[in-house]
């Protein structure tokens, strides 16, 4: 059988169609990339442990239960070393913004958009809240939010409470675009706007959807439409929210409104009764002041005249009527001070029924303004979103052509001579789709139907090399070999099957696979890790440990003697 190897930027599949038009989201990648564009470099090679999704969302489910029982305080979660949230904010002011702050230590292992994108996720479900549909608009608006921010710390400064940034530095704030750089250089800031109601409003949506962010992401092949979508339904929702509340507080504020109004009438009642009451005191000293001289007049009389019976009747008179006068005066005083008092009181409670009535017209005011800004924004994006849809459509209709493509390989690390697959439009010579996989070895690929195999992966960290199997649509990895290959492993083809190196305990062995990557054989003689592999009518021949050529056995691996 004829043996097809792809060698790097060298030989290219040819005739097989494609659709245009299932091309041109890659296609339009690679002509939109620019200066402003966020465009995440993730390892997309194999791993030597593989977490479930849930595994992976734990990590920031288990933070935000955390932060979620301390979130009206500067409160921290997490490792420092793994992964880590500042919880950053500060009561006791309300300019600018507060933040909560995504840590990834040196030992933190996530090493695509997608995963790290579902522990954002996670976190915001589990401290605030959140439906999974709506954190995983979020999550996806906060790491482009990110990237398009990173390292400008005078733009965070310019945003967020000290607070905030006092946990900042310019060489790791905001997110990486290379995911090599994220383990102990990344400071993900995730800005809050109403952390004590939570739900729906705790993150600004308008910040992390800004003008930059929205330009960034319509740079997308598709123009990110379906993200942006969600993210308008979010804001209409917060639009909605706002504007029950603003009604609420307005109902409120009209309720209060009457009770001062309620309250300014009996103040002023009160003053007037207080007034009237002053007044007879007054009345009432001055009729104390003339029954004091009336009974001094008749004392002296009195005392004039000792032996007149009506002088000294008078005089015990006029004294009794000044005593009663004087009781007078004082329950005057008494009524009068309990009128001031009264008055006082009315007068407090209408100036706290105002100002009541102040904070919720002032409440509803800033509700209404949010409601306004949400739809606003709302409906500005979905203009948007309508001309980007129609462009799609236009563009996708010039599209229809069926094509000619050809596949092969092109360089992506010259330094570590990794390679990934490539598709190539045979008419005009350009490149339409790119592999996400970027970590092919040896330069070299086996075409196996729609399907192709090669030796991928990096070593370090959570990484691996393995036997993979691409598939030709995608060009992403849909199967792996069960066991690690050495890093510098050959590749060959000998038939239906496949001859690499891989790992045995401590030592390397020669392998055959089939061509679901099965394991059919593994040699039991040691060898070099960078082997040759020539599969001959006579065996096998590899090189063992001790530099010495070695001969194997073709049906079962097993050293020739």
């Amino acid at each position: 059988m004829k043996k097809l190897v792809f060698f790097v930027a060298a030989v290219f599949f040819a005739g097989t169609a494609f659709f245009a038009s299932a091309l041109e989201v890659d296609r339009a990648e690679l002509q939109s990339a620019g200066a402003n564009s966020v465009v995440f470099i993730n390892y997309t090679g194999p791993h030597q442990i593989i977490n479930t999704v849930e595994q992976i969302r734990s990590i920031g489910s288990g933070l935000g239960g955390s932060i979620s029982a301390n979130s009206a305080r500067e409160s921290r979660a997490g490792q420092a070393s793994r992964y880590y949230v500042i919880h950053a904010v500060d009561p006791s002011t309300t300019e600018k913004l507060d933040a909560d702050i995504l840590i990834l230590g040196e030992q933190a292992i996530v090493d695509h958009i997608d995963n790290l994108r579902r522990i954002i996720a996670a976190y915001l479900e589990s401290a605030y809240g959140y439906s999974r549909k709506d954190s995983q608009t979020l999550a996806v608006f906060v790491t482009v939010y990110n990237a398009v921010y990173r390292g400008k710390l005078d733009v965070f400064k310019q945003k967020y409470k000290t607070v905030v940034t006092k946990n900042l530095t310019a060489d790791k704030a905001g997110l990486a675009l290379n995911y090599a750089e994220w383990p102990g250089k990344t400071q993900i800031v995730i800005p809050l706007s109403d952390v004590r109601s939570g739900g729906l409003s705790t993150v600004d949506t308008s910040v992390i959807s800004d003008t930059k962010v929205i330009e960034s992401m319509k740079k997308e092949p598709d123009k990110n439409i379906e993200q942006r979508k969600s993210m308008v339904t979010i804001k209409e929702k917060e639009a909605e929210k706002s504007q029950a509340k603003a009604e609420q507080s307005q109902k409120q504020a009209t309720e209060a409104k009457k009770e001062a109004t309620e309250a300014k009438k009996e103040a002023t009642e009160a003053k007037k009764e207080a007034t009237e009451a002053k007044k007879v005191v007054t009345v009432e000293k001055q009729k104390l002041e003339e029954a004091k001289k009336e009974a001094e007049t008749a004392k002296q009389k009195a005392a004039e005249n000792p032996k007149d019976a009506e002088a000294q009747k008078k005089a015990a008179e006029t004294k009794k009527e000044a005593a009663k006068q004087q009781e007078k005066v004082a329950e005057a005083e008494k009524k009068a001070d309990t009128a001031e008092k009264k008055a006082g009181e009315a007068e407090q409670k209408a100036d706290t029924a105002e100002k009541k009535a102040d904070t919720l017209v002032k409440k509803a005011e800033a509700e209404q303004i949010i409601a306004d800004k949400k739809q606003s924004e709302a409906q500005k994006e979905r203009i948007e979103i309508a001309k980007d849809q129609q462009q799609l459509i236009r563009e996708s209709a010039g599209l229809d052509a069926i094509i000619n493509a050809a596949y092969g390989l092109k360089i992506t690390d010259e330094k570590e001579q990794l390679s990934g697959l490539v598709l190539v439009d045979k008419k005009t010579g350009r490149t339409v789709k790119e592999s996400p996989v970027t970590v092919i070895r040896n330069r070299v690929v086996y075409p196996a139907g729609k399907e192709y195999i090669a030796v991928a992966g990096k070593t370090g960290g959570n990484a691996a090399v393995r036997l993979v199997k691409l598939d030709e649509k995608n060009m992403e990895i849909v199967a792996q070999s069960d066991e690690i290959l050495a890093a510098n492993s050959v590749l060959v083809k000998d038939g239906a099957f496949y001859y690499v190196v891989i790992q045995d305990g401590k030592n390397y062995v020669a392998a055959k696979y089939d061509g679901n990557l099965k394991q059919v054989l593994k040699s039991n003689v040691a060898v070099m890790p960078a082997t040759p592999i020539t599969v001959t009518a006579d065996g096998v021949m590899v090189t063992d440990t001790y530099g010495f050529a070695k001969l194997l056995k073709a049906d079962d691996l097993q050293g020739i003697e």
